[in-house]
């Protein structure tokens, strides 16, 4: 499936609502006359036709139609500040990669829904099961992210200019002080009582390896998108991406980095991992 870009599926993220759930979730869902503008249908009785086959098509499937397309109303402009009530779908992200699918597929927009709607469809799935596991599984797979996602940081970074491997710390380090408030790679040692050899990123529980994961991914994107061509351009970046992910968590109430408690190294928890599903300790070396 294509990589979309930003401006790609803007049209389908500016239209997109968010309810408060309450305790900081929320739900998104889509105006189904807004999409309709948005995949370029001009008269409403032809985006219908594509309604009702996606609607059957989420019935067949087994799933609640009405959880996913909720019946609502929205007023429209007919005249100079003059409205009228029409009817319309409060649509989940389900509903929608329905409707792209059952849409006029000559329509480049309509192309570009279906992927984007796939896409998003499946990071739901798979958030969803990530959820599901216990703490142990979700900081396997997020340590595991984090070691690819590092991979193509470091090449980015060396193509923005961190040749050697001081130019990479001082790089590193940038991401860590944005994130942790100031704290250097030395600081978070300290403040964890890790020892000098030991890798922070061995240490974290899941959120706090998600928090990095999305330090490094979404730095690693903009060093790309903004073909950053200086080493200490992109030490910004990295200080910059990161301090804003701060900035976020700071706006949800949610627990800072630093603060985040210090878990068991995680290639003991994998070598745990390992012995119970083979049933029998490891002969390592010492």
């Amino acid at each position: 499936m294509a990589r979309l870009r930003a401006e790609d599926y803007k049209a389908f993220e500016d239209i997109k609502h968010l309810s408060e759930l309450g305790e900081g979730e929320q739900a998104e869902w889509w105006s189904a006359r807004e999409l309709a503008e948005a995949l370029d249908y001009s008269q409403w009785r032809n985006f219908q036709k594509v309604l009702e086959r996606a609607i059957a098509a989420c019935e067949n499937s087994g799933e609640d139609a009405g959880g996913h397309f909720a019946q609502s109303s929205k007023m429209v402009e007919i005249g100079s500040s003059t409205y009228r009530k029409v009817m319309d779908y409060q649509l989940s992200r389900y509903a929608c990669y329905l409707i792209v699918q059952n849409a006029d597929p000559h329509k480049e927009i309509v192309a570009l829904g279906q992927t984007y709607f796939a896409i998003q469809t499946r990071r739901q799935e798979v958030q969803d099961a990530f959820n599901e596991l216990d703490e142990t599984s979700k900081r396997l797979i997020a340590r595991g992210n984090v070691k690819q996602w590092n991979q193509l940081l470091a090449e980015a970074a060396h193509i923005a200019g961190a040749i050697s491997d001081e130019d990479f710390k001082v790089f590193q380090n940038a991401g860590y002080m944005g994130l942790y408030g100031g704290l250097t790679v030395s600081d978070i040692h300290e403040k964890k009582g890790l020892e000098g050899d030991e890798k922070i990123l061995d240490f974290m529980g899941s959120t706090e390896l998600i928090a990095n994961l999305f330090r490094i991914s979404q730095t690693e994107e903009m060093l790309k998108r903004e073909h950053v061509a200086s080493l200490q351009e992109a030490n910004n970046t990295h200080f910059a991406v990161a301090e804003k992910i701060r900035k976020a968590i700071i706006e949800m109430g949610a627990t800072l980095p630093e603060n985040l408690p210090v878990a068991a190294d995680i290639n003991l928890v994998e070598i745990a991992e390992i012995e119970k599903l083979h049933g029998q300790s490891l002969m390592l070396d010492e």
